[in-house]
């Protein structure tokens, strides 16, 4: 198995929310999310606070992502990290297996029949995958795969994240969802009660905004990983 799935894993034996913490340095929704403060510090807060791995999108058009950055987040950290970003070409698993990455993103509308033939790839690569699927159509590309982890994405991604999209659509789609694969909800996840639902439904939970925009990034990281929430 591999690491990103693991760690999930070891978080729920542990009694821990298993979140994936995201150094998110731009929303186009709300901006610069950054705010002058360096990522690796923004990492060693997310570790402190105990998240089962980490997620950085290399996006530069979009996002303002940094590859260079994403490959100095994978080499100061144990914990796996998730590349995201808009991934069509397998030169780019490549160089994320190069950087030491533990997990890609690979989006299903995007790859569409070509996603398991990309899922296979990045596993020989030693790459966790995250098949992310925003529909029942979605869904069914991403059970066909040999995929580790599947992700219920709350937004549409061809509106940017625009639109404010919420956990209802974790918990319609989550019923599709094949046996034995770990399952992640992700975005639009703003509060415990967010939480509850996303992790009633799926293993695991993306959250980057409403991190990266808290007061008291630590402790409110925490209150998410560390939340009783039967």
């Amino acid at each position: 198995m591999h690491r990103m799935a693991k760690s999930i894993l070891s978080k729920k034996r542990e009694g821990k929310n298993p979140i994936i913490a995201e150094i998110k340095v731009f929303s186009p929704k709300y901006g610069d999310l950054l705010n002058g403060r360096d990522e690796i510090d923004i990492l060693r807060i997310y570790e402190e606070a105990g998240v089962a791995g980490i997620s950085y999108i290399t996006d530069k058009r979009y996002f303002k992502g940094d590859f260079n950055v994403f490959k100095k987040i994978c080499a100061s950290t144990e914990l796996p990290v998730l590349r995201k970003d808009f991934i069509t070409s397998k030169e780019e698993i490549e160089r994320t297996a190069e950087a030491e990455g533990g997990a890609i993103l690979l989006i299903g509308r995007l790859l569409k029949e070509k996603t398991g033939e990309f899922v296979d790839y990045a596993l020989e690569h030693g790459l966790d995958t995250l098949v992310e699927v925003h529909s029942k159509e979605e869904m069914e590309i991403a059970k066909e795969t040999n995929t580790t982890m599947i992700g219920i994405n709350n937004r549409d991604i061809s509106k940017l994240e625009l639109d404010d999209g919420n956990v209802s659509l974790t918990a319609k789609l989550s019923r599709y969802l094949p046996e034995g694969i770990i399952s992640v909800s992700e975005s639009g996840i703003a509060t415990l009660e967010d939480l509850k639902v996303a992790l009633k439904y799926t293993d695991a939970a993306l959250i980057g905004t409403s991190f990266m925009r808290a007061e008291d990034t630590l402790n409110f990281v925490k209150s998410f990983v560390e939340a009783k929430l039967c």
